[in-house]
């Protein structure tokens, strides 16, 4: 008996819905898209910022649910080939796009990004959604590549009148202690601060 209670509470937890499922299936949705600073790397997954979205939304009674698609590794390629079944399955009234990094680090075409980018952007609007782009900076080392880079966010989110984030890492700009050992990777401790660092880009957008 006591076997066969173990095993009922063991698929009653895998079952059950996750908290943001179980309070919000009716709600509307905000669509993450993004890379491993959006995906929680090397943290638990409920301490990144998505997450923490989640649980603001929720103790302001604002009614979404924050579906987070992030990948770590993502490009803007990788982004725009997963799109189309996001917002397939998502339906989102608000399209979070946080990726580039990776095609600077990697050093891509920028012309290739921004392009990856726009068809984001107009494939997201076209479904209904509203969007709001986040910029991102490379390191200096990167000379006039990093320049160009990050200048690309700013007259793509203008020629396409998108909401826009400038820099999704400017709070912990002078603050190495909060980023992992890779120096790359915000750490847990950093998550709330960039939450708070996106939230006035994001709440003109939840209607």
């Amino acid at each position: 008996m006591r076997l066969l209670l173990c095993i009922f509470s063991l698929c009653v937890a895998l079952c059950a819905p996750s908290l943001a499922q179980a309070s919000g299936s009716g709600d509307a949705r905000i669509l993450v898209m993004g890379d491993s600073l959006s995906a929680g790397y090397g943290i638990d997954p409920q301490a990144a910022w998505p997450a923490l979205l989640q649980k603001r939304l929720q103790k302001e009674a604002l009614h979404y649910t924050v579906a987070n698609h992030a990948i770590s590794g993502e490009t803007t390629a990788g982004g725009r080939a997963r799109l189309a079944a996001a917002l397939q399955k998502e339906k989102p009234q608000i399209l979070i796009l946080a990726l580039g990094a990776n095609d600077g680090l990697r050093g891509l075409p920028l012309a290739q990004m921004e392009e990856n980018l726009r068809t984001m952007i107009r494939a997201g609007r076209a479904s209904g959604a509203r969007i709001l782009l986040v910029g991102m900076r490379l390191p200096p080392n990167y000379g006039p590549y990093a320049d160009d880079f990050f200048t690309r966010f700013s007259h793509l989110a203008k020629a396409e009148k998108t909401a826009y984030l400038p820099f999704l890492l400017e709070p912990l700009n002078t603050r190495p202690e909060l980023f992992q050992a890779d120096r790359l990777h915000p750490g847990a401790a950093a998550q709330t601060l960039l939450l708070e660092h996106l939230w006035p880009a994001l709440r003109p957008l939840l209607r």
